[in-house]
């Protein structure tokens, strides 16, 4: 790339240093050529080369939008109107949008071009990009390692350059978890922060949509497009106010806390490693670093998956073969079309979490459970509530293993799920949470570091991560 950011972009095309539609032919080889790494479901190579025309003149002339020439990919979950929509899944093969997300509209409103669509796990059930119908997504890095999940596609399309930046879609893990694992930047925002409307549905109080990038600075202006309030999803909240940009702060008036209990046995040595040789770089740039101390951790999985399996169970339950996706032909009666068209067109993973959700939503059950784990959800958001009113910045690992070799936890949905230990508090307590690359192991993998802020105080957890790539890294 001959430009460092998308602002960098949009000036060098208005001086004429760099041609768009050039810019796009470049992607789109790219894409080619790396096609084996499984990153897109669709590409729209003719729709994009077309709208670079149209926005180069839109540069030139000044009458340009924030985003205008970035060329962005978007994970095939979000609604694109009169393009497919699978979530990866056969269930919903052929399927075309009727609508555009409105995450997807403030994009292209600002003058981005959408490349494609990228392959995720099937519904975003998934740690590794392994659980889809359209197969795995592999690591650029090392094409023998997953790219982590479920944003798999979005985060390979990025670290692989085959765009500028990618929105993907974070339940539990899924922008931060994938952003490790290939070395870049992802940003899950506080719920609420950004619309959900036109995204498929997971577990609809936990899901959020959130930007892909190599830089800081992108992060910020594609987060600041898409916030605000939506008519369309009463969760969502005008906060678009706030301006989301990258900019110095004064190191000694930040406090931040790193939790022991994210730092305990399970976490990779050599992630350990460069974490604290970081927390040293920042305690010598004068940040008031201190260890603290989040009780409710050792609960935050099993809560995680009981809540989020049972929206899932009642989520899922509209894919019927009746109205729309895939249809059965091997049935007799309306009952055998429903039970056919649901186990012919979901994967193993997707029909392990219903079974799982209606189970902990079942009579007998419901309370030992789903009320149960409501309650602990509670306590996780209150164990962080305290933490933030003493610190400012929350500092974790991101994973607690850098990228696991393809088919290595396939067997052990367990060891799968313990992927996301570091992740899933975030969603639980509905805060934003974004991954820096600060290193990589001595094999050559990356190194994530989670920075974990309140809810809606994204600007400082932009300004410290903008602080820490400017100075540290």
């Amino acid at each position: 790339m001959h430009y460092k950011n998308i602002t960098e972009k949009i000036s060098l095309i208005k001086e004429n240093k760099i041609s768009l539609v050039e810019n796009v032919k470049d992607f789109l080889n790219r894409i080619e050529q790396r096609k084996n790494l499984n990153a897109f479901n669709f590409v729209f190579g003719d729709e994009a080369l077309q709208l670079a025309e149209i926005i180069e003149q839109k540069i030139k002339s000044g009458n340009h939008g924030k985003l205008a020439g970035s060329v962005i990919a978007i994970k095939d979950v979000l609604s694109y109107k009169n393009h497919p929509l699978t979530c990866s899944s056969k269930i919903l093969s052929n399927f075309t949008s009727v609508y555009t997300a409105t995450a997807v509209q403030k994009l292209i409103d600002e003058d981005a071009i959408i490349i494609g669509k990228t392959n995720c796990d099937e519904f975003a059930m998934g740690s590794s990009n392994e659980n889809s119908a359209f197969g795995p997504v592999l690591n650029p890095i090392d094409e023998s390692r997953v790219p982590g999940g479920s944003s798999g596609g979005s985060a390979v399309a990025v670290a692989a350059d085959l765009c500028d930046a990618s929105l993907g879609t974070d339940t539990g893990g899924s922008i931060r978890q994938p952003a490790a694992f290939c070395g870049i930047y992802g940003l899950k925002p506080t719920y609420g922060r950004v619309s959900r409307f036109g995204l498929t549905a997971f577990a609809s109080s936990f899901d959020t949509i959130g930007p892909f990038a190599k830089n800081v600075e992108d992060l910020c202006l594609i987060l600041d497009v898409i916030s605000g309030k939506d008519e369309n999803d009463s969760t969502s909240v005008d906060f678009s106010e706030v301006k989301l940009q990258a900019q110095n702060i004064e190191a000694k008036k930040i406090k931040i806390g790193y939790p022991k209990e994210y730092f305990a046995e399970g976490l990779d040595s050599e992630i350990k490693e460069k974490i604290f040789s970081l927390i040293n770089s920042l305690k010598n740039a004068g940040f008031n670093v201190s260890e603290i101390s989040l009780p409710m951790t050792e609960y935050n999985i099993a809560a995680y998956y009981i809540l989020t399996t049972a929206e899932a169970s009642s989520n899922l339950a509209r894919y019927d073969g009746a109205r729309y996706g895939y249809r059965s032909k091997n049935s007799d009666t309306l009952e055998e079309m429903y039970v056919n068209s649901r186990t012919e067109g979901f994967g193993a993973e997707v029909k392990r979490r219903i079974m799982l959700g209606t189970y902990v939503l079942s009579s007998g059950y419901y309370d030992a459970y789903y009320r149960k784990a409501q309650k602990v959800r509670r306590l996780i958001k209150e164990d962080f509530d305290k933490a933030f009113s003493n610190v400012d910045i929350i500092l974790t690992p991101t994973t607690p293993t850098v990228a696991f070799k393809l088919g290595e936890k396939s067997n052990d949905p367990l060891q799968m799920y313990l992927s996301d230990i570091y992740t899933t508090s975030s969603n639980l307590a509905g805060i934003p949470g974004l991954n820096i690359p600060i290193s990589r192991n001595t094999e050559g993998l990356p190194i994530g570091l989670q920075l974990l802020a309140n809810q809606f105080d994204e600007l400082r957890l932009l300004q410290v991560s903008y602080y820490i790539q400017k100075n540290i890294l």
